[in-house]
């Protein structure tokens, strides 16, 4: 029998342009949250692009390392949303660290949403590795609208994931002034969620960014046509019926919805709906995958070939 599992969805606002405020903010709810797994909406993200940069973080730098120590010392499996740096290129991604410490997942968004292409790269076949064995079980991971492409969940499903983690930006309440696009509120961004957890047979973990007042400025947002005030935050935890199992935390306030769920109740919303086994049809329809990519570099060496007669 599998044992109950304490998890929680973090809703916090990001320590914007300040990477060094991040970590700490990272590392004070890590220590904070007395469960065996939390999500961590991602702490460095949005801004002036130029500082934007200076202040996103490396996988293998001193900042990351704080953030899996602490990890380590809480002896917690945390899944952390970040803006990847390497060299002057930036990636979305997400870090799944264990309670060893050790990162057992890093993944880049594989395709950057819209204007997020100006500051973010396409990841390369790593986007694909979506999914790793914890001392929890299979927990994936996707970032914002990765969960509208409905390949990349599919090929999560087909890895037998258990706990799903997605990672989510401010998301606002529709405005019924001709604001921003309804597929970008809050409403139909929540409910992707929970028909993921319904789709997959899973827990769904949905860790979302808050924006406050103090923040419009800092971020370029004042008059912008986003949001007429600071909000966001649909923090949730599904169950795999697709049932809101934690209680819900208001728009715009920081903290942490929790919920205990036990990995022997996907069994039976799987017996009911397994969309890669019994609910398939791969003589009809599938999914093709290519898990090499391709590098930047690569070098082709060739055999010499001697000329006949030992001429050239």
């Amino acid at each position: 029998m599998s044992k109950t599992i304490r998890v929680g969805a973090v809703q916090a606002e990001p320590a914007w342009l300040n990477l060094e405020e991040g970590v700490a903010k990272t590392i004070q709810i890590i220590e904070q949250a007395a469960a065996d797994v939390w999500t961590l909406s991602p702490l460095q993200q949005g801004g002036w692009v130029p500082e934007y940069v200076a202040n996103s973080m490396s996988r293998d730098g001193p900042e990351m390392a704080r953030i899996q120590a602490a990890a380590k010392k809480a002896n917690m499996t945390v899944v952390l949303g970040y803006s990847e740096r390497e060299g002057t290129s930036l990636y979305i991604s997400q870090a799944i660290i264990g309670p060893s410490g050790e990162i057992l997942l890093n993944r880049r968004k594989i395709k950057p949403t819209h204007i997020e292409r100006t500051v973010w790269g396409d990841s390369q076949q790593d986007g694909l590795n979506i999914v790793v064995d914890t001392p929890l079980g299979r927990v994936g991971a996707l970032n914002c609208w990765e969960h509208l492409q409905p390949l990349m969940r599919y090929y999560e499903y087909t890895q037998n994931v258990q706990i799903h983690v997605a990672s989510w930006p401010p998301v606002f309440e529709a405005r019924n002034d001709g604001g921003p696009l309804y597929q970008l509120s809050r409403t139909p961004t929540y409910n992707v969620n929970q028909v993921m957890a319904m789709e997959g047979a899973l827990f769904v973990i949905a860790a979302t960014q808050v924006l406050t007042e103090k923040s419009l400025e800092k971020c370029l947002l004042v008059g912008n046509n986003v949001t007429k005030t600071p909000s966001g935050g649909f923090s949730q935890i599904f169950g795999p019926d697709g049932r809101p199992l934690g209680e819900p935390i208001d728009e715009g306030v920081e903290g942490i919805v929790k919920a205990d769920i036990n990995l022997d109740d996907l069994t039976m919303a799987r017996m009911v709906i397994d969309v890669a086994g019994h609910y398939s049809r791969p003589d009809l329809l599938g999914l093709r995958v290519n898990p090499s990519g391709h590098s930047q570099v690569t070098v082709v060496t060739s055999p010499s070939v001697e000329a006949p007669n030992g001429r050239c």
